[in-house]
């Protein structure tokens, strides 16, 4: 076999594994959209024949033969083929660790507990789903054992979702936040709270879709390329391939702006996933590099985009096209005061831009005790709720809006939940950046997307999966990542929204 007969089998196979990818995020995305209740059985024993089929054709010998012998070419490779080979050979060896009987039983177990955890949700009902969180956190802990058993396994998975953190690095990080955010959020709370009567009404969500639809094409997104759904909880979910992306979001009619923000949000993951290069398609780098690299995209859109005075004083207008009378006396101004109001609250994805990290850090710290078994996950409900009253002063009402809120845990997501505030904190860093070349308040002032679009897709959009996160940061950024420009940043808006 030559290499150039390689290169081309190399190819083949990422074009079939993508498929087998396409086939089961439908699944998973008719599953959490528009699936019937009753049909998650069927769903995961679907699921559990594409699962066994995939793991065969990862890790079969033929393929295994295959990138081992392309591995030894390495020095004849290019940089994108060495990368792709790289990226695979590590995912065989995942694959391998893990028996596949037990593999394919757990796909099959998330299917069931995403069921089982929406019907929870809905029916303020923990121990219902609390079996399911048990085998799940099981898993993840007995599958780190198998892929690295020198590591913790909750380093483990932090790695898995964000290459190059651990316990160590993220305790360094949440207590750098911790230290000025708290105190910050004290003093805001001493003066009088901001007023958020702009955005309260009654707004239809037939009238929202509409407004969202709009809002998706100003942020840059093709929707012949881009759908969206309806869902209890928003997220974005790339299918096989940048070419076939779906968002979802969640109405609510009493303020327009939980969903104005949910689909600015997962617009953003989307943009980032279609902004790939084309020569990436159907490859293992046609997506996100990581989930903190993808959360700064969603996050810069979302807060330090949409929730700037530039972008209220131009949505307002458009806003008002599809709601004339429930907006027909506000301001611009009264919008981003309303927007950017700091009130603790239980619920994460409501949380304003100065409190958000603090939900994040909680999610950390439980995920951390359970992983060590230091906590079992019996015990969540009462130190999640614990925790809520410690670093927000909230008193959570019951278990929909307080343990059983996120989807993450039963989609297996352990260790995700810091790549939202490493996310929050990389664009602080972008925006700086970004601002010595484009005139980021002039475009949002004008609702031209299309400079800020620009920069990202030239800095970190085309690129994929081509560069590890710090690679592509620094890339991006010109320098190494640093906390302190985020909370720079809080201090600055807050202390100008509030007058302290």
């Amino acid at each position: 076999m030559t290499t150039e007969e390689a290169i081309e089998r190399l190819y083949a196979l990422q074009k079939k594994l993508s498929a087998y990818s396409h086939a089961m995020g439908l699944l998973n995305y008719d599953g959490v959209t528009t699936a019937p209740k009753g049909t998650a059985a069927n769903r995961g024993e679907t699921m559990g024949v594409l699962s066994e089929e995939l793991y065969r054709l990862t890790t079969g010998p033929d393929t295994v033969e295959l990138l081992e012998f392309l591995a030894g070419q390495r020095e004849s490779l290019g940089q994108k083929d060495r990368r792709i080979v790289y990226l695979m050979l590590k995912d065989i060896r995942r694959m391998q660790a893990i028996p596949m009987e037990e593999y394919i039983a757990y796909q099959m177990l998330l299917v069931e507990a995403d069921d089982v955890w929406h019907k929870a949700k809905e029916q303020n009902d923990w121990p219902a789903f609390r079996p399911y969180l048990e085998r799940i956190f099981d898993t993840a802990r007995r599958f780190a054992g198998y892929c690295n058993p020198e590591k913790d396994p909750y380093d483990y998975w932090l790695n898995e979702f964000e290459e190059g953190i651990d316990q160590k690095s993220c305790d360094s990080f949440f207590s750098a936040l911790r230290e000025r955010i708290i105190p910050l959020l004290r003093r805001v709370l001493e003066k009088p709270q901001l007023s958020d009567s702009a955005v309260l009404g009654s707004f239809p969500a037939a009238d929202q879709e509409r407004f969202s639809l709009e809002l998706m094409e100003l942020i840059g997104l093709d929707l012949d390329h881009v759908g969206l759904s309806v869902t209890e909880h928003p997220f974005t979910t790339s299918l096989g391939s940048h070419l076939d992306e779906r968002i979802t979001t969640h109405y609510h009619e009493d303020n327009f702006t939980k969903s104005m923000f949910s689909v600015i949000h997962e617009g953003g993951h989307a943009l980032y996933d279609t902004g790939s290069a084309p020569e990436l398609a159907r490859t293992v780098l046609d997506c996100g590099v990581s989930m903190g690299i993808h959360e700064s995209q969603s996050r810069f859109f979302e807060n330090f985009l949409g929730r700037s005075r530039a972008f209220c004083s131009y949505i307002l207008p458009v806003a008002r096209r599809y709601f004339p009378e429930q907006l027909a006396q506000a301001t611009p101004e009264a919008l981003y005061r309303a927007v950017n109001r700091a009130q603790p609250g239980p619920v994460r994805i409501e949380a304003d831009e100065l409190t958000y990290p603090l939900h994040i850090m909680i999610r950390y710290e439980l995920e951390k005790q359970v992983m060590s078994g230091a906590l079992a996950v019996a015990e969540l409900p009462e130190a999640w709720n614990r925790l809520y009253k410690k670093y927000l002063g909230v008193d959570v009402p019951d278990d929909r809006h307080g343990v059983l809120q996120d989807s993450h845990w039963a989609g297996g997501l352990i260790g995700y939940f810091p790549s939202y505030a490493l996310g929050s904190a990389y664009g602080a860093q972008y925006l700086r950046r970004m601002r010595e070349s484009v005139d980021v308040d002039g475009c949002l002032a004008k609702g031209d997307f299309g400079p800020i679009d620009a920069w990202l897709r030239e800095r970190i959009w085309r690129f994929g999966c081509l560069y590890t996160p710090g690679e592509l940061f620094r890339n991006a950024v010109g320098e190494d990542f640093d906390p302190n420009v985020f909370t720079d940043y809080l201090e600055q808006k807050y202390t100008e929204l509030y007058g302290l």
